[in-house]
């Protein structure tokens, strides 16, 4: 696939052909989702807890004696019809970890890739570079590059896009990744995916 290779204002500079591996893979809809909702259930804490009656404090005895009150019998005022008692069929404690393998995981990326490749929303650029570590120029050049869409900027490392960086985290409708940490989350949520070349390498060196 031949693509627009485009600087920060948005002006084309060449062309690059994008690996057909990666970004015109066989598009595999319940691999996505696969992913997705694992990546959801991953990301859940799971240290919701409530206390049954065998928790909760007090109730060592019994109530009243069990005939002749004329009430129906009780063996503890912690069990769960009690006010103050113990809580029947509530949350408790669990892990929501989903496995996954790393060729399907793997797969549901190419596959989403695709998905915006097809749908030209992959922006390719030859560099993000800003004059400024300064919000309004990258909000700026996002207008350029993306116009209203919000946008994921994948970006080879940290440290030679310092600036890039600290820009974009005060942008509300754009998020900076790291390209080796791209996943199908964000890669769903985002209208665009800003990518520049040497980000390109990155994501070939583990999904090609």
């Amino acid at each position: 696939m031949i693509i627009d290779v485009k600087n920060m204002k948005g002006e084309k500079v060449k062309e690059v052909e994008l690996p057909a591996s990666i970004f015109e893979a066989p598009i595999l809809v319940d691999l996505m989702h696969q992913a997705y909702v694992r990546q959801l259930a991953n990301a859940r804490v799971g240290t919701h807890e409530t206390k049954t009656r065998h928790e909760v404090a007090g109730g060592g005895r019994k109530p009243f004696k069990q005939k002749g009150t004329g009430r129906a019998r009780q063996g503890s005022i912690r069990a769960a019809q009690w006010k103050g008692g113990g809580r029947v069929h509530t949350p408790h404690m669990r892990d929501y970890t989903q496995a996954m393998p790393r060729k399907m995981r793997r797969a549901a990326l190419r596959s989403a890739l695709s998905v915006k490749a097809s749908d030209a929303q992959i922006v390719v650029v030859d560099e993000l570079k800003l004059d400024a570590p300064k919000t309004k120029l990258m909000a700026a050049a996002l207008t350029k590059l993306v116009g209203t869409d919000t946008a994921l900027v994948l970006v080879p490392d940290m440290e030679s896009t310092a600036d890039v960086v600290r820009a974009t985290n005060n942008l509300p409708d754009a998020k900076i990744l790291l390209a080796n940490y791209l996943n199908i989350r964000d890669l769903l949520k985002y209208d665009k995916v800003v990518l520049p070349l040497a980000a390109i390498d990155t994501i070939a060196s583990y999904l090609g």
